[in-house]
Formats: structure tokens, sequence, C-alpha cells
């Protein structure tokens, strides 16, 4: 009768208390860890995302489109690409070099936005653009663009890390 009786116990215990995951901690210290650990995350990966606004910021200083034109660490290959070899088509179309520098400071917003609602494939899409923007500085010889830009790719690695650990953390 007794193990009829530990039966039942055991078949109304949480897995976790079965696996004994959080020993010496009560079920209501354990939930509370796990939501303090679902906020680190969350919050983490907020901050990533963050630089994806701190990206198109910089962009937009490095492009000369505020009036200001600071590209000594700072500069986007596709830019520079687009004046060196597109120099002809800026001077017969000055508003494709403006456009493009446009564009890409909306793409980074756009994708700021989302990697801020917790959409991992933000953070993904920013860092294989970013991958190809660092091709084009090397082959432009923008050595600390290319650390810079390395930055923003860690920060966005991890950005993405933390949604998959909220994932699994919350699944």
């Amino acid at each position: 009768m007794s193990h009829h009786l530990s039966l039942r116990c055991l078949s109304r215990a949480e897995p976790m208390d079965i696996l004994n995951v959080g020993a010496g901690r009560t079920d209501e210290e354990y939930k509370e860890s796990q939501r303090r650990q679902r906020e680190e995350l969350r919050e983490d990966s907020q901050t990533d995302a963050n630089y994806f606004f701190y990206a198109a910021g910089l962009a937009a200083t490095c492009s000369g489109i505020l009036g200001v034109r600071f590209n000594f660490l700072i500069n986007v290959g596709v830019f520079d690409l687009l004046s060196i070899y597109g120099r002809r088509l800026g001077e017969i179309y000055p508003t494709v070099a403006e456009g493009t520098v446009v564009m890409w400071i909306v793409i980074l917003c756009a994708l700021g936005f989302a990697a801020r609602k917790g959409h991992r494939w933000a953070f993904l899409l920013g860092i294989v653009l970013y991958g190809f923007d660092m091709v084009a500085l090397l082959a432009t010889f923008s050595i600390w663009a290319f650390g810079v830009h390395g930055f923003f790719v860690f920060r966005w690695l991890h950005g993405q890390k933390a949604l998959q650990d909220l994932k699994q953390v919350a699944g």
C-alpha cells in the first residue's frame, strides 16, 4: 500500500522535483530564479538590439549625410566601394550615393526595431549584412572600420544567443 502511495505522489510531483534540480531551493525560489534569468536574457537582447541604432548613427556620420563627415575609425565598405568604383555614377546621379546611404540607415533601424521586438532573424540578418560589408572594408584596406564592424557583429551574436537561450528557458 505504501508503494502505491509513493507512485501517486510521484505522479503529482513537478519534473524539477523528481530530477532534484535546484536542490536546497523551494519551488517558489526556483520559479523566481527562472523568471530572473528570463528577464536578464530579455534585457541582454534589448541592449544588443540597440547597437543597430548606434551603427545607423555612425553610418550617417561617416557618410556625410548629416553635413559632418568623420571617417577615421568608422566607415561603411559599401560607401567606400561606391565612391571608388561608382565615382562617375555619383557625379552623374548624385542622389544614387545619397540614396544608398539612406537605404543603409533605414535597413539598420528596421533591423534594430525587429531585434528589440525579439526577432532573432534580425540579429542574424545584421550579422550577414555586416559580414559582407566587412569584406568590402578589407578590399578598401579600412582595417580600423573592420574592427568596429567586428564589434557590432560580436554584439549581435550575443543578442541572438540571448534570444536563443530565452526560447530554451521559456520552452
